[in-house]
């Protein structure tokens, strides 16, 4: 019976493990996303100040 219960610490620690390196790593190219999309926002927000009106 002990050997059946080490086997499954294990497995759920190596999934556990598993799951949380998934996630880092998500959330980590999330927030390049983001922060790349604000810098392109504010480039563009840039672009149209500078540009004025466009004649008709």
């Amino acid at each position: 019976m002990g050997l059946i219960r080490d086997f499954i610490f294990l497995a759920l620690f190596i999934l556990l493990l598993a799951v949380w390196l998934i996630a880092w790593a998500a959330f980590h190219l999330a927030g390049a996303a983001i922060h790349l999309l604000l810098v392109l926002a504010v480039i563009s927000l840039l672009l149209h100040l500078f540009r004025g009106r466009s004649a008709v």
